[in-house]
């Protein structure tokens, strides 16, 4: 837990110079009081003007003396923290600006200090944080990986071991072995994109389309699909013009597929899936729902974690590499945009994102 130092006292301290000042001339004003009493007493046969002059000289001096130890005291000391709290080398000029004795030296050094150690707080919290990311995405990518590789080496070895002679299995444990080095194939694409996608180094190739045709062009694809299972896809509301966007048109197909194929996969059997769209004055909203099984609320900040699946079992019977929602999320925000989810328990989710318009 991080120690704000800044909060623990809100008295100002003296600067070095106020602090010289004020100790000499104490000092010099119990020397007055001893010369004082030595003068009337007749011990001391000095004139005034000469006691004077013998009194503002001791007090510069003594005002110097007290400056230059405080000066390399505190130069020293100062010079040792920023050793610990800087990560660069400072320049001798900027060494020499650190102490400067008509400032609060204390009150600064104390505060920075304190923002020191509130930055080394939270550097130490995301270094947690991305130390646990790593441990379980090293968990996650080497569990997926493995699972289609045993498969594969499981067919493999059964053929070699006799089977390819077999008619009655050659042929279905090659398939299967292909399948799975298919899934294997998908996965470390999906690794490679959202590689990229995290790089920054993906240029958009942006340009003016129709998203409603596009989603139409989708609907297409997917169809047999659907049709499989029963389910209706359509456009939510009926719009009988397009909506022009800016944006990349293939990227873009490659989030809007994403949803539907996701909708379709884990919708219920006899079930619809549609996509509205909505003009935001800047941007055009567009959602795609359906009223399948539901995410339950516990799920859905983690939808977007690489190898985030809500029913693993299922989501690896339906061939999905765990990965589409994050590369889905890091293509919009490659465009500067967001999406978000909404999901009742058998009652449907819907997935909506923003995209400027032309």
């Amino acid at each position: 837990m991080a120690i704000n130092l800044n909060t623990k006292s809100k008295r100002k301290n003296p600067t070095p110079r106020q602090l010289a000042i004020n100790t000499s001339g104490i000092i010099t004003f119990f020397v007055l009081l001893l010369l004082l009493i030595l003068k009337l007493s007749g011990f001391l046969l000095l004139h005034w003007w000469i006691i004077f002059l013998l009194l503002i000289l001791f007090f510069l001096i003594l005002y110097f003396s007290i400056v230059e130890v405080l000066d390399r005291y505190i130069y020293r000391k100062i010079k040792l923290i920023y050793k610990v709290i800087r990560k660069a080398k400072m320049a001798p000029e900027e060494k020499a600006k650190m102490v400067d004795l008509d400032q609060d030296i204390i009150r600064q050094v104390e505060e920075e200090v304190g923002t020191w150690s509130d930055i080394q707080a939270k550097e130490i919290d995301e270094l947690k944080k991305l130390e646990k990311y790593r441990r379980d995405f090293m968990g996650d990518i080497s569990h997926e990986l493995k699972t289609p590789i045993f498969n594969i080496q499981g067919y493999l070895h059964t053929l070699l071991d006799g089977g390819l002679e077999d008619q009655s299995i050659n042929r279905e444990y090659l398939k299967r072995a292909a399948k799975n080095a298919d899934r294997l194939n998908n996965i470390v694409q999906d690794l490679e994109s959202i590689s990229l996608l995290e790089s920054n180094t993906v240029e958009l190739d942006k340009e003016v389309f129709d998203i409603r045709e596009l989603v139409s062009s989708i609907f297409e694809e997917y169809y047999l699909q659907a049709k499989d299972k029963g389910i209706e896809i359509k456009f939510k509301n009926v719009v009988e013009k397009g909506f022009m966007v800016m944006a990349d048109k293939e990227k873009i197909g490659q989030v809007v597929a994403n949803l539907i194929s996701n909708s379709i996969k884990y919708g219920k059997d006899s079930g619809l899936t549609q996509v509205g769209f909505y003009d935001m004055d800047k941007v055009v909203l567009v959602e795609v729902s359906d009223n399948g099984i539901g995410i339950g609320e516990e799920h859905l900040h983690r939808l977007f974690e690489r190898f985030y699946r809500v029913d693993k079992s299922r989501a690896r019977h339906e061939g999905g590499t765990g990965l589409g929602l994050a590369i889905v999320k890091h293509i919009l925000e490659v465009h500067k945009q967001t999406i978000n989810v909404r999901s009742s328990i058998d009652r449907g989710t819907t997935f909506g994102f923003t995209l400027d318009k032309a």
